[in-house]
């Protein structure tokens, strides 16, 4: 079985120290798609939330790791974890969908609307764990 190819931000020897570099390394449509995603993102998630890189994709803090976000050869894909994806299934449905992640068209970013439901339902999850 042949590996999946991988955008050349993945492919770079250097990992992306912010979401810019990230995103400066993704070729069109994608580039304009994720960015489309990460202002959904952060219109929904709380103020204190920052960007990072995590598992060399870009990612939101907020506590915890929030939600992921990353492009790949052939789609673009957003990781909001399996619980959220489990509560919002009838909204995905068009989406193909596996435990944890959403993948989509790399010229049609998720609906803004439907990623701030899903971003504000991770907050909530969040916030509902107790303190360790």
């Amino acid at each position: 079985m042949q590996k999946p190819k991988r955008s050349r931000a993945a492919k770079s020897k250097q990992p992306p120290a912010t979401i810019d570099e990230y995103l400066a390394g993704v070729p069109e449509p994608q580039r304009t798609t994720l960015a489309k995603l990460r202002a959904a993102v952060r219109a929904a998630a709380p103020r204190e939330t920052s960007e990072t890189i995590s598992y060399g994709i870009p990612a939101f803090r907020y506590k915890q790791v929030l939600v992921w976000f990353a492009a790949f050869a052939k789609h673009c894909s957003f990781f909001p974890t399996a619980a959220v994806i489990a509560q919002f299934r009838t909204e995905l449905k068009p989406y193909k969908t596996s435990k944890g992640t959403i993948q989509f068209a790399n010229d049609q970013p998720l609906p803004a609307r439907l990623v701030q439901k899903m971003v504000k339902a991770r907050v909530a999850k969040i916030e509902s764990k107790p303190n360790r």
